[in-house]
């Protein structure tokens, strides 16, 4: 069910600074993201949108504009309120899967509660039933280099649930995954976003996400150019379609 505004951005522009060059990656992003929403950020490489994810993320502070998560500014807040915000309001997916190669999967999945404080049993216990959600209950004591590709983005996404976060921001998800195995993992995120009503903000090149996204947000030369309803994607589906 998709509720009230979680996500507003004002005007967000970021610039970089490299010697002599000045690289205006965003150039004034006006958005707001609703809770329970499944959003997809698209666009080409160096369209900026990879840069927009980590404003919304706290990873990164806007040039210019604001960045408001339920109504709070992220720039304005101190090291300790921000490194809640990443525990305990925020989930990541990444590309890369960034799982900790000595863990198992369930010690990959636990991590965050144990620095939210939760006690071991109490993690264990939690890490499992995640893990059961995602289909790997029966692999918790396996270790990244044990796992697929794709068993390794599931760890991740479980992770990514391990302290009930009301945003998961996933950066190209699917973009180290074969076909079969991407739109596995995509399936996966739309039922948890049903299921748990969690915020999913995704950045993505992958033309299957339209199918599981209630809208579209096409960046372009760091604007926004249009914004598309599930809706009204229908055709562009069933192209995406013919073509596998």
């Amino acid at each position: 069910m998709i509720g009230q505004t979680i996500v507003r951005t004002k005007d967000v522009k970021r610039i970089y600074t490299m010697g002599n060059v000045t690289v205006e990656a965003l150039r004034g992003i006006n958005i707001e993201i609703r809770a329970g929403e499944y959003l997809s950020i698209m666009g080409p490489s160096g369209s900026g949108k990879s840069t927009f994810f980590n404003m919304v993320g706290g990873l990164d502070k806007p040039t210019e504009g604001k960045v408001y998560i339920d109504e709070v500014d992220v720039a304005q807040l101190d090291a300790y309120e921000l490194a809640w915000l990443r525990c305990r309001k925020v989930g990541y997916i990444f590309q890369s899967f960034n799982l900790i190669p000595v863990m198992t999967a369930l010690e990959n999945v636990t991590l965050p509660m144990v620095f939210a404080g939760l006690n071991n049993d109490q993690a264990r216990d939690k890490g499992m039933e995640l893990l059961k959600q995602v289909g790997l209950d029966k692999r918790h004591s396996h270790k990244p280099f044990e796992m697929s590709g794709g068993q390794q983005q599931r760890v991740a996404i479980a992770r990514a649930l391990a302290n009930d976060p009301a945003i998961v921001l996933a950066d190209e998800p699917t973009g180290n995954l074969d076909l079969r195995t991407g739109t596995e993992i995509i399936e996966i995120l739309q039922r948890l976003n049903k299921e748990r009503n969690v915020t999913i903000i995704s950045a993505t090149h992958d033309m299957k996400m339209l199918k599981a996204s209630d809208r579209v947000v096409w960046i372009r030369d760091g604007r926004v150019d249009k914004i598309e309803k599930r809706e009204d994607l229908d055709i562009q589906i069933a192209s995406v379609d013919g073509e596998h």
